[in-house]
């Protein structure tokens, strides 16, 4: 599975839309996602202190456009870009992702019963 934050709100139009662009297809051509290992670090460095959010949990094998794991910041740690819009059918659960303790984030419960 690769992980991608998002606002509420976005999500929420995104399925009304039918595709899910992010706020970054437009600007860098691609989505940001992460591994599962990733994700704390993500939130808690490029999130802090947002409410508001979930964490969309996607299936690889179901994403239509090219995935390509890299790191544009000149780093040795992979991500997960989505290369195109997001077809909604390879998210496979939608958790809510608030601040926990001490305003980091804590990943959240993923139901495993929507997880294929």
């Amino acid at each position: 599975m690769i992980y991608h934050i998002t606002r509420k709100k976005d999500w929420e139009t995104a399925r009304k839309a039918g595709v899910y662009q992010g706020d970054t297809l437009d600007t860098e051509g691609f989505i940001h996602c992460s591994d599962e290992q990733q994700v704390l670090i993500v939130a808690n460095s490029r999130f802090k202190g947002q409410t508001g959010l979930v964490l969309l949990v996607i299936d690889p094998d179901r994403v239509a456009p090219k995935i390509v794991r890299e790191n544009l910041a000149g780093g040795d740690t992979l991500f997960p870009h989505i290369y195109g819009s997001l077809n909604l059918d390879a998210v496979l659960d939608v958790a809510t992702f608030e601040l926990g303790k001490n305003d980091f984030f804590d990943l959240p419960t993923i139901n495993p019963d929507k997880l294929d």
